[in-house]
């Protein structure tokens, strides 16, 4: 029986295709790829716009399909990729080197079904000896955006990722980074479980060395949408030594981070080229901490939070934030401590600096005799950025000096004009407020302080003089004060205002005062039988002060035994001190000597004696006496018959508080 001529037709048409299937199949298995490299490298530069290239052996191979997969689909051979010295070259403005990536060797195993429907399914890729050059100019462009060909029709999925070894250099010119990086994959280990990578890094950023290491989350996971990124590493960028450990939120397009932030090195300055947060000039500094990071627009704001840390003998914790606004960034947040040593702040209060302290015997540009500080306040950094940093600190040291407690301060930078409002803290038993202005707007500063002392105990303010011990009195101190210069000593030195004290009734060491009259007899009886209180009704001083000289314009002090009234200046420029001292005893004295005193000299090397004219007088009428008359009538002269007005303390306390709580950072005419 005959076939039909349709029948004929259908078998032939499968036979056709059959051999056609039968062709294809040996053409692809003999077919030698390396033909269709020119091909390819063409249509793909042309896709992305820049060249690319397969440059060594193009093979594929076929192998069946995964077992693992239901029904007939594990029976569909899949195609094995496998290409040799892979390049993709870099726009030509670039400077981190000619190829953007290149590898040695790369292997992909595609399933062919998902390709019906525009999607490339990459069930293996394994990638070794890749090298990365990338870089990112200031203005935000990039070497890895390509050629715009609008939105692909195509998705990609890579279900698994393998990573030999590679090198990294990512060059930022925004940020001042320069950074290479030696990475290898992690594929087996307990690493293995968490991260996918770990890397070797060097290089610098803002001009400071940078080496060190870590490790990173799977790659794979970069293709998740909202996933978190796990990454731990430690470097040393210049001088500090950082170590950080977390993850990115989303690290496809960063939104936030969370991470565990330590930083130590040899000074907090050495941070500014780092961060470019102007930080002080300290001792060797530790803080822990944890850093978060949130993204708001093209901004990233920080925040670190709950730190803890070492600075010198020092300690600090709180919460800082950071926001890189317009025209200047801005620090806020709120500091503690329980102890903090002035020194471990150094020159950024005026102190001296240990480099001056090693160096002294040194020729210096200011004499080693300077009593007040004459470290240089750095005011070019100042406008580095804002800030609104509230501190409170337990205890302030000192060096060989009286401690502070309870500090509480609020410091704000605001285009280079520093405040400290208020400044206040707890001393000597008493208490201290205090408002600071240090404008540094102008080469030289412009400063303003107003400053008022109460309930200052007298014993607390000389801690190592015995003799004071026994003293109950309290100090009230006002000062209002205004000059220029950029330290301590030049901000005195051109100082205008006020400043006064008053000591309220109390007790004060009767030998002192006695040293100071000259009363032989009692400094003898005081020197062989002990100390002992005298009754102190008041004391106040008033000094008025003009282009840094403070002229006394009230000085009285008034004790049961004596009243002494007090002339002369103190001039802050040259740093010396002109006084008389007139002592007037309230009762008599047999053999004294008691005669107007000096104190001259400078702040460092005082000289206090007695008035040689008025002594001379005095030992001179004793000789006469003695020569002409008798050596008993040689005592008169040294008799004080004690004629004195007595003090209306309440009246002269309550002027002297009057003038201070109208001072003003402006002299005033004398009375």
């Amino acid at each position: 029986m005959k076939k039909s001529r349709p029948l004929k037709i259908v078998l032939g048409l499968f036979a056709t295709l059959a051999l056609v299937l039968v062709a294809v199949v040996i053409f692809i298995l003999t077919f030698d790829w390396n033909r269709a490299r020119p091909w390819i490298n063409h249509r793909v530069s042309d896709s992305i716009g820049r060249e690319f290239a397969i440059n060594g052996d193009l093979r594929v191979h076929w192998e069946q399909g995964d077992a693992t997969e239901p029904g007939w689909r594990r029976y569909v051979p899949r195609p094995r990729i496998s290409a040799a010295n892979v390049s993709i070259a870099n726009p030509a403005w670039t400077t981190a080197g000619p190829q953007m990536a290149s590898v040695g060797s790369i292997v992909v195993a595609v399933h062919p079904l998902p390709l019906l429907h525009k999607e490339v399914v990459i069930t293996d890729l394994e990638v070794d000896k890749v090298t990365v050059a990338a870089q990112r100019r200031a203005d935000g462009s990039n070497t890895w955006t390509f050629k715009d060909n609008g939105p692909s029709e195509w998705e990609v999925d890579i279900q698994r990722l393998s990573l030999g070894e590679g090198d990294l250099r990512y060059l930022d010119d925004g940020i001042k980074l320069d950074l290479r990086a030696k990475a290898s994959g992690i594929n087996e280990g307990a690493d293995a479980q968490k991260y996918g990578l770990r890397f070797d890094l060097s290089g610098s950023y803002r001009n400071a060395p940078v080496t060190g290491g870590g490790k990173v989350g799977k790659v794979l996971t970069l293709r998740d949408e909202h996933s978190n990124f796990p990454v731990q590493a430690q470097a040393n960028l210049g001088k500090n030594k950082i170590a950080i450990e977390g993850q990115i939120t989303d690290p496809r397009a960063p939104a936030g981070l969370d991470l565990k932030l330590s930083l130590g090195g040899a000074s907090m300055a050495d941070l500014y080229p780092l961060t470019g947060v102007l930080l002080p000039e300290t001792p060797p500094y530790a803080t822990t901490g944890r850093l978060i990071g949130k993204k708001a627009g093209a901004i990233w704001n920080w925040t670190y939070k709950d730190f803890s840390g070492t600075v010198g003998g020092s300690d600090l914790e709180g919460t800082l934030a950071y926001s890189p606004r317009k025209p200047r960034p801005l620090l806020t947040g709120a500091v503690t401590s329980r102890q903090l040593r002035l020194e471990d702040l150094g020159p950024t209060i005026g102190a001296e600096s240990n480099e001056k302290k090693a160096n002294r015997g040194k020729p210096q540009n200011q004499p080693d005799d300077k009593a007040l500080p004459v470290e240089q306040f750095n005011t070019a950094k100042w406008d580095a950025l804002d800030a609104d940093v509230k501190f409170t600190g337990k205890k302030l040291v000192r060096t060989h000096d009286i401690p502070l407690q309870d500090i509480e301060t609020h410091i704000k930078m605001n285009n280079k004009v520093l405040t400290l409002t208020p400044l206040n803290f707890g001393m000597a038993g008493g208490d201290i407020t205090s408002n600071i202005k240090l404008d540094g707007r102008q080469k030289v500063i412009d400063a303003q302080v107003r400053m008022a002392a109460r309930h200052l105990k007298i014993r607390q303010l000389f801690p190592k003089l015995e003799s004071m011990q026994a003293s109950v009195g309290e100090v009230t101190a006002d000062a209002a004060l205004a000059g220029k210069g950029n330290s301590v000593s030049a901000m005195l030195a051109t100082s205008s205002g006020e400043m006064g004290a008053t000591v309220s009734e109390g007790s004060v060491s009767k030998f002192i005062l006695e040293a100071a009259g000259l009363n032989i007899a009692n400094l003898v009886f005081v020197k062989l039988f002990g100390d002992k209180q005298i009754q102190l009704n008041c004391m106040a001083g008033d000094f008025v002060v003009e282009h840094g000289k403070a002229e006394a314009r009230r000085f009285v002090v008034d004790t049961q035994e004596a009243v002494i009234n007090v002339s002369g200046n103190v001039d802050m420029a040259k740093e010396t001190l002109d006084f008389d001292v007139r002592p007037h005893t309230k009762g008599v004295r047999i053999i004294s000597l008691r005669t107007p005193l000096y104190a001259r000299g400078t702040f460092t090397n005082p000289d206090v004696g007695p008035q040689k004219g008025p002594l001379a007088l005095k030992a001179g009428a004793a000789v006469a006496l003695a020569t002409v008359v008798s050596p008993i009538a040689a005592v008169i002269p040294l008799i004080n018959p004690g004629k004195v007005e007595p003090v209306d303390c309440k009246a002269l306390l309550a002027e002297a508080n009057q003038t201070r709580s109208e001072a003003r950072t402006a002299p005033i005419k004398k009375h």
